[in-house]
């Protein structure tokens, strides 16, 4: 009985641990950020948060959220939602966002559409 009740626990506990690692397993974190990621999401931290996502100089008319913008089909403003299109608001500006075309140099603007690609996404805000 005694063996009988310890190779049961045991199928148990291994059954358990089975289990365990199955669903482990499935519970894949991000990918981290590439390094053109990174360097994006710093040009986005330094040079559109505080409107889109702080609002720190209290505009009345807050802009537009970016998270998971390339997800929709198109932007808020309905125009559609393309690497072009995010370039050309950026380049030219549009309503209270003024051009970044004297600011952001064709590597920042390349990092900064591959992080707007990631929907906004880091290690603290997955």
């Amino acid at each position: 009985m005694q063996s009988s009740a310890l190779c049961a626990r045991l199928a148990s506990c291994m059954l358990l641990a089975a289990c365990a690692l199955v669903i482990l397993a499935g519970c894949r974190g991000r990918p981290k950020l590439t390094p053109l990621q990174e360097e994006g999401k710093y040009v986005y931290d330094e040079g559109c948060a505080h409107c889109h996502e702080q609002n720190d100089l209290r505009l009345k008319k807050v802009p537009p959220d970016l998270h998971g913008l390339f997800k929709k089909p198109t932007l808020p403003s309905g125009a559609p939602a393309t690497d072009a299109e995010i370039e050309h608001l950026l380049m030219t500006g549009k309503g209270m966002m003024p051009s970044f075309a004297y600011q952001l140099s064709r590597e920042q603007t390349d990092a900064l559409l591959a992080y707007l690609h990631t929907g906004l996404r880091d290690e603290k805000n997955p």
